[in-house]
């Protein structure tokens, strides 16, 4: 139940007259009464309140709903079975720390007698983040969604609907929302990816200097310096930019989209490019000892295996041997990552 004291407080918060003690009392309020029914019926009483009371005014809160949609979709997100435990505890601090100050400030916008936006209409850049070892899905504000994968990054910049401009580092896949007069446009290091309404994988890590897009459906434009026109992509089709030279060809979309549903599937993939996905995946360090293995054709697809379990059938189906070392201190104290060696089953190692 709503006290006297309490909307005192507010009242003295949306006047610019809060100690911090009381602004702090103002935040977790807003935080414990977030589900509260009482609560949402005064907030909204005060808001209709205020429009009735002030019909001409333009607010201009775009800008304001996209950050509160943006942190919506964080906390629904933090629901999701693939997210770590880290990203879950962030998301928890978000709901608390920053939905309550959203709340607050559109309270004390609508009330205040100079009948101003307390936040700029300036863009502020939002980050996603998927840690090494994790997955996390998305949700913008344009209604697209996707996921991002191990250690991958999404930028975009807020108010987003009319300016759908994002930058990608890693692996993402994209379920993007039409518009036809607002494209969206991926930048992945110096190349851009623009798109109407699509499905599709990007692979973008920085370290490893190429850009691949495999096409699920709709339709995609590739474009990088050095093109004198945008690349045009059809369905099924993969796109690997490498070296100055762009290649397309056929593709088996699901193996590239696999890993949203938490499976890593290899299909005759060398084993140097199954040793780096092995290595996001789990987070740990595949070093192959003997480089002769590097074009060795890998097939399998793998789901809640242990690292242990996936190296082990790995040597069963090709002629390698592997150890994996467990996790170090290094002189600063540091724990690195667990690494794992790969060698020639002709070469006398353990394993």
């Amino acid at each position: 139940m709503i006290q006297k004291s309490d909307i005192e407080k507010l009242d003295r918060f949306r006047k610019g007259l809060s100690d911090p003690t009381e602004k702090q009392y103002v935040y977790s309020f807003f935080s414990k009464n977030e589900e509260s029914e009482e609560f949402k019926q005064y907030f909204f009483k005060k808001f209709d309140e205020y429009i009735k009371n002030n019909p001409k005014e333009d607010h201009q809160l775009s800008y304001l709903l996209d950050r509160i949609h943006h942190i919506i979709h964080k906390n629904v997100n933090r629901k999701k079975r693939h997210i770590v435990k880290q990203i879950y505890k962030w998301y928890s601090v978000a709901a608390v720390l920053l939905t309550p100050i959203l709340i607050a400030g559109i309270f004390f916008v609508t009330e205040q007698k100079q009948n101003r936006l307390i936040v700029a209409e300036a863009p502020v850049t939002s980050t996603l983040y998927a840690p090494m070892g994790s997955r996390i899905s998305f949700s913008l504000p344009d209604g697209t969604n996707g996921w991002l994968n191990s250690g991958s990054s999404l930028k975009y910049s807020l108010p987003f609907s009319n300016d759908r401009h994002v930058s990608v580092n890693g692996e993402a896949w994209f379920n993007v929302a039409h518009d036809k007069d607002h494209p969206f446009e991926i930048n992945a290091g110096k190349s851009k990816v623009k798109v109407l309404g699509t499905k599709f994988n990007l692979n973008a890590y920085p370290e490893e200097n190429n850009v691949e897009i495999v096409l699920e459906e709709g339709r995609v434009n590739f474009f990088t310096p050095g093109l004198t026109s945008d690349v045009e992509m059809k369905p099924n089709e993969r796109l690997v930019f490498i070296k100055g030279s762009v290649n397309i060809e056929p593709a088996d979309v699901s193996k590239y989209s696999a890993w949203i549903e938490g499976k890593l599937v290899f299909r005759s993939d060398p084993m140097i490019e199954v040793a780096k996905r092995i290595e996001r995946w789990y987070n740990v360090e595949v070093e192959l000892v003997d480089k002769d293995i590097e074009k060795d054709l890998i097939s399998g697809i793998f789901q809640d295996d242990s690292l242990e379990d996936v190296f082990h059938y790995l040597s069963m189906i090709s002629p390698i041997r592997y150890e994996i070392l467990d996790q170090q201190v290094n002189a600063n104290g540091v724990v690195q990552k667990t690494k794992v060696l790969l060698f020639r089953k002709k070469y006398n190692h353990s394993k």
